[in-house]
């Protein structure tokens, strides 16, 4: 969590309301408000989905990333398989690669009541920090 709280998370988080709770080598969790992240039905909106994906994938691989390099997003995708109306969605990210140059998370996302709603996969490529 020191990494986080040095790093911060970026606007878009902080407007979306994702907050991480668990942040470790081995694992990310982080929780983000279904109100205020909607489609206009009152289903949470998938690019949330997305956004909470990503925040954790790409925050994950820069916090293993090898020294004197950063990780960037080449490749997301997502499966929706449920819809969150209320609460609070749960997501949970877990490397499936880390390698020299790519690593490649998968983001479960869950509601309260523990049901999955949607999949999120994504993959960083690891590029040299440029120092001019």
């Amino acid at each position: 969590m020191h990494y986080i709280r040095r790093r911060g998370l970026g606007a878009l988080a902080d407007k979306m309301g994702i907050e991480f709770t668990e942040f470790t080598r081995e694992r990310g969790v982080a929780t983000m408000p279904v109100a205020g992240n909607t489609q206009p039905i009152g289903l949470l909106h998938g690019g949330a989905y997305v956004v909470l994906g990503e925040s954790l994938g790409s925050m994950h691989a820069n916090l293993v990333a090898p020294e004197g390099y950063v990780a960037v997003g080449v490749d997301i995708n997502a499966t929706h398989t449920g819809s969150a109306t209320s609460g609070t969605v749960t997501a949970v990210c877990t490397p499936l690669k880390l390698g020299r140059s790519i690593a490649v998370h998968e983001i479960v996302i869950t509601d309260d009541r523990g049901v999955r709603c949607s999949t999120v996969r994504i993959t960083n490529y690891y590029k040299p920090i440029r120092r001019d």
